[in-house]
């Protein structure tokens, strides 16, 4: 048994090294592209890009919050997660708002410049996600991180397929529209996160509660055997 448990403890370890090592990388990753792409948008007046960065910088806070939380309880982890879907919401609510108030300008965004960042974004993001893909089912803090990872890559496609359009209407719809479904995309991926997350926390809650009843019951018995 005891060989067992040490067998168990040292998988959870060298487990827990490999997932700090990926999320180091995709970490890292992130931030390089929040500045380049956040720079590419500005330059480029591109509703799409700067949503994409936007999104770069929240997943580089996620796995920053996710690698702390990493050795620390469930309670912690799936703190970590709600996070990830608080922040994916917002992102989600932002880029509809940017994308709607774009209706009301004339400008129209740089094709070649969104077509030549959103492929190295998701050259990038592609990467992201074959790093994280083994650790996905590894719990909900790891999957919430994937999920994450998963949407930029959907997000990227959509910034060449907005460039694309541009390109061809030379109008601003084609990269209003994908913001529009960027946002949509982000919303519906984070209500999953959410629920599953309030959900582990609850249970986390009444499981401290239960231990802290027992607790108390205990003590309570021990006092009245000593009278």
């Amino acid at each position: 048994m005891s060989n067992c448990c040490d067998n168990k403890a040292e998988e959870l370890a060298c487990l827990r090294i490999r997932q700090k090592s990926v999320l180091k990388m995709v970490m890292t990753i992130n931030l390089v592209m929040f500045i380049t792409e956040f720079t590419a948008g500005v330059i480029a007046r591109s509703s799409g890009l700067l949503a994409d960065s936007l999104d770069m910088l929240g997943d580089a806070i996620v796995y920053a919050f996710t690698l702390y939380v990493l050795d620390k309880n469930m309670r912690w982890r799936a703190s970590a997660a709600l996070l990830k879907g608080l922040i994916i919401t917002a992102f989600g609510l932002g880029v509809f708002i940017e994308a709607a108030l774009k209706v009301f300008t004339n400008m129209v965004p740089t094709a070649t410049t969104m077509g030549w960042m959103g492929a190295l974004a998701l050259a990038a993001n592609s990467t992201c996600l074959l790093l994280l893909m083994r650790h996905r089912h590894d719990d909900l803090n790891m999957r919430s991180t994937w999920i994450c990872s998963r949407n930029d890559i959907i997000s990227n496609v959509g910034v060449i397929l907005a460039a694309l359009g541009v390109g061809w209407t030379g109008t601003k719809w084609p990269d209003i529209a994908v913001g529009l479904a960027i946002s949509g995309i982000f919303l519906k991926s984070a209500f999953p996160i959410l629920a599953e997350s309030a959900a582990a926390l609850f249970a986390n809650s009444n499981s401290d509660r239960h231990a802290k009843i027992s607790v108390q019951k205990s003590r309570a018995l021990r006092s009245n055997l000593r009278k």
